[in-house]
């Protein structure tokens, strides 16, 4: 139960972040406005956290089904 709390607390990082942090255009990071690199590090960041949690799920322990 824990371990979805904080899940649940990560993924509302991107959402609150939007509202308060990237709502700007003038700071560039890797040559992108802060908006799209903010997005672009969220897509990457979101597929991490899905791996991370495919490997801690207990359900998926034993055989692959491929």
């Amino acid at each position: 139960m824990k371990k979805r709390f904080w899940l649940y607390i990560f993924s509302m990082i991107p959402a609150i972040g939007s509202l308060t942090v990237i709502n700007k255009i003038e700071p560039y990071v890797l040559g992108m406005p802060f908006v799209l690199f903010w997005l672009m590090l969220w897509v990457v960041l979101t597929s991490l956290f899905l791996y991370i949690v495919n490997i801690l799920d207990p359900a998926n322990e034993g055989e692959d089904d491929i």
